[in-house]
């Protein structure tokens, strides 16, 4: 807007510059040539009383050199009264000049080398006309001229800077308001839920400004409500969860007495992390520091030990790969336990029972894919299922297991991708990035043109089999 103002400025006055400077230019120009033309009549007028008393070449050449003009005018006498024509001083008319002049009997100018000539005809005592040629060089008509158009030149540089000032200035007065206004909103997107902007500049800016700080406290507000309400909701469940608690110690011992304990004793950590989480003044907006993150192999083989279990008494077959060497990923340990969790529950409420499942790690240089596929019915409309796991909870959605895996991967850069897997059923690929950069128009297609040869290789290598 800044550069915009100064621009329309900066046009404008350079039109009415020009508007007005070149005809006044002009204007001066002309003034210049009547001001030497009628000096040059002036001394033209200063010969005539003589000429009109007297034709005697002595005394005409007395009154030229009176007048002080005698190197720039002439005088021309025609022949009568017995005597020869006279011409007195340096003649530079043509010939037919001076004659027209006699015959018409009006002053004429002409061009000659040098400049120009004013012819002034006079009537002498015997009835005929004398011509009295002035001589006017360049010089005398652009006299000024050029000094009165550099001046106008000048004033018209500074009218175009001062204007271009002025607009700047104004242009600054709107345009801080603005970028303060956009600093603002890029803050609060951030998280910075404290970010202000102030009431200042032009009073739609500042109506902005306005409407900005009132969203920006009910956005507070907002997030205060919400997380009582979670916390709340969550510390209701620590009763029917220490009910849980109390009845698994009468299961008795076996595997799947173990696993319902192990699941209790991980929902109630989970609850008490609900609840911390809401309690907190500032939200978690903030990316994995260096040396954060965990070992996907790790999170992959103890989550697969827990549901191996229930596979076995569904007569499920799992498989595992990659996992067997440690692959460091910029992701919280609970988050892809969570993650996986999701996927491999999935698997198991949307699967027949007896359909194999099966959890792939591969590892590259700057990113890691975890694939969980299965062989059931697969998902239709995978499109329609990420929509859903952004929280529709219409029928047949996969409720919020997407949205948590979506969430884990885009928190580095990558992105979820739902396919067909090799052994007929759905495949759901979690990209994670470990620059923690993320790529220009999103995702995993994107990381694999920048970088297209080891990881897309060992990938369809493991498709291969």
């Amino acid at each position: 807007m800044r550069w915009a103002l100064v621009k329309v400025s900066l046009a404008v006055t350079t039109m009415v510059v020009v508007a007005f400077a070149v005809p006044l230019g002009l204007v001066i120009r002309e003034m210049a040539r009547d001001r030497a033309f009628s000096n040059a009549e002036r001394e033209a007028a200063a010969v005539a009383p003589a000429l009109s008393i007297t034709t005697d070449r002595d005394q005409l050449e007395r009154v030229v050199a009176a007048a002080g003009s005698d190197a720039g005018m002439a005088v021309h006498l025609p022949e009568g009264g017995g005597k020869e024509a006279v011409e007195l001083g340096r003649r530079r008319a043509a010939d037919e000049d001076i004659a027209a002049v006699r015959r018409l009997g009006r002053a004429s100018t002409t061009g000659v080398p040098g400049g120009s000539t004013l012819l002034q005809p006079v009537a002498l005592s015997t009835g005929k006309i004398a011509v009295v040629e002035v001589y006017v060089p360049e010089s005398d008509v652009t006299n000024g001229v050029g000094t009165a158009w550099a001046v106008l030149a000048a004033v018209g540089v500074a009218l175009i800077l001062g204007s271009v000032a002025v607009a700047d200035r104004l242009g600054v007065r709107m345009v801080r308001p603005a970028q303060r206004l956009v600093e603002g909103a890029h803050d609060l997107g951030e998280g910075r839920l404290g970010a202000r902007v102030p009431e200042e500049g032009p009073s739609e800016l500042r109506l902005a400004a306005v409407a900005f700080n009132s969203m920006a406290d009910q956005v507070v507000q907002l997030l205060a409500n919400e997380r009582e309400l979670a916390a709340d909701l969550s510390h209701r469940l620590r009763t029917p969860l220490t009910v849980l608690r109390l009845n698994t110690a009468s299961l008795g011992e076996g595997p799947a007495a173990d696993q319902t304990r192990t699941a209790v004793e991980q929902l109630e950590r989970e609850v008490d992390t609900i609840i911390r989480t809401a309690r907190e003044a500032k939200p978690q907006t903030a990316a994995a520091g260096p040396g954060a993150g965990c070992d996907a192999a790790e999170v992959v083989r103890e989550r697969m030990a827990f549901w191996s279990a229930l596979a076995e008494d569904e007569g499920r077959k799992w498989r595992v790969a990659g996992a067997d060497r440690p692959v460091r990923i910029p992701v919280a340990r609970a988050d892809l336990a969570a993650a996986l969790d999701a996927l491999l529950g999935n698997v198991f409420r949307h699967t027949a029972e007896g359909t194999a499942f099966a959890v792939d790690v591969h590892n590259g240089d700057d990113a890691v894919i975890v694939l969980v596929s299965d062989a059931g019915p697969g998902i239709p409309d995978p499109e329609t299922a990420m929509a859903r796991g952004r929280g529709s909870g219409s029928d047949g959605s996969t409720g919020l297991g997407l949205d948590i895996v979506r969430r884990l991967a885009e928190s580095t850069g990558g992105d979820v991708r739902i396919g067909s897997s090799v052994l007929g059923g759905a495949e759901v690929r979690i990209w994670i990035q470990l620059d923690g950069r993320t790529p220009a128009g999103g995702g995993h297609r994107q990381m694999r043109r920048r970088r297209p040869g080891r990881l897309a290789a060992v990938y369809n290598r493991s498709r291969s089999r």
